[in-house]
């Protein structure tokens, strides 16, 4: 069994899952709806529904905003942040730093404006025996847009 999915909060996979964002009970949660599922999937909504039914999910997973805050607060707290650009020569990589930030005081609320426009994903790779998890992904050159100081050095 295999589950891999890439979700957003801005609109629907072809599988018909989103990121719903709650402010009032300070939450984001994972979205179901049958009806939003592309019909080249069809195979796959049948199997859905005889093993765990169509309708939304239950439980919904969701995960708190101070639940957010406090673990990506940990991991991503302070960084740099090095835009380089790239040349191979003779079979030899080269770079050429253009920008460097130094990004300080983590923001919950950049991650979640970020989930609502669509720049923030949640990545699901469950696999029977080989489980990644869940992970939240950015899409490029978006790191800055989750703290509050940017320093350009």
């Amino acid at each position: 069994m295999s589950f891999r999915q890439t979700i957003s909060g801005n609109k629907r996979s072809d599988r018909g899952f989103t990121i719903l964002v709650d402010h009032y009970q300070r939450k984001i949660s994972v979205s179901f709806d049958q009806n939003s599922v592309d019909p080249k999937h069809n195979e796959w909504l049948q199997s859905v529904n005889e093993r765990a039914g169509l309708s939304e999910l239950n439980p919904q997973p969701y995960w708190g905003f101070d639940d957010l805050r406090n673990k990506a607060g940990t991991k991503l707290l302070n960084r740099f942040y090095v835009l380089a650009d790239t040349k191979k020569i003779n079979n030899q990589e080269y770079f050429n730093y253009s920008r460097i930030m130094i990004l300080m005081d983590f923001d919950v609320d950049g991650l979640i404006k970020g989930i609502e426009q669509g720049h923030v994903f949640v990545n699901f790779d469950a696999r029977t025996g080989h489980n990644h998890g869940t992970k939240f992904r950015l899409g490029q050159n978006k790191l800055p847009t989750l703290y509050k100081s940017i320093t350009e050095i």
